[in-house]
């Protein structure tokens, strides 16, 4: 039984395609989905709903670097940038988990078909970051208790956290692309006017 579903959750395929989108098209999209990305980053700055819109800026980012690796870095870069000028409190944070869950997922979604590589390619990408924060940088990026020397249980821990918040956003992706991918196809025959 464990052994079936661990084969439906390993072979199961994602099917995300942007081969209908024009480079010009990729290129505006992920402009405008940087933008984006930088108002929900720099909404944490308000506490309580803030923090949840800044845990949003990750969908821009997946998307952009869905539609292609290169604008993906390009689109993290500009929301960068954007951040430099609007919040820059939340550059660093952006940085080493927002944004680079966000280039993970897309790049597992871009390179991988299996949706359990997808959401391990996003949690390694997130895992990576938070440890760079809290023993490279010293950032306290889960509360001025967990610093110092770096310890196995902790780094599981993150792991953890990160591979199930991975999951999630690669769900959270999926469905929103269906969405986008039947409203794209519904105006492209002609059965949806505006």
């Amino acid at each position: 039984m464990l052994g079936r579903m661990v084969g439906l959750l390993y072979h199961t395929e994602h099917g995300v395609t942007t081969d209908h989108y024009t480079n010009t098209i990729k290129l505006v999209l992920g402009s405008v989905l940087g933008a984006i990305a930088a108002l929900f980053q720099a909404a944490g700055l308000f506490t309580g709903i803030g923090y949840l819109f800044s845990m949003l800026a990750t969908g821009p980012i997946v998307l952009a670097t869905i539609l292609s690796i290169r604008i993906g870095f390009i689109t993290y870069l500009l929301t960068t940038l954007l951040l430099v000028i609007i919040q820059p409190t939340e550059v660093v944070v952006f940085l080493f988990t927002t944004g680079l869950l966000g280039v993970g997922l897309g790049v597992g979604f871009k390179l991988l078909k299996r949706r359990l590589l997808v959401a391990i390619t996003g949690a390694v990408s997130l895992a990576l970051g938070m440890m760079i924060l809290l023993y490279l940088l010293d950032f306290p990026v889960l509360g001025p208790s967990v610093t110092g020397e770096p310890s196995i249980s902790i780094m599981l821990g993150i792991f953890s956290f990160c591979l199930i918040y991975s999951w999630i956003w690669m769900h959270v992706t999926l469905f929103f692309i269906g969405k986008i991918d039947r409203n794209y196809r519904i105006r492209r025959c002609g059965a949806w006017r505006l």
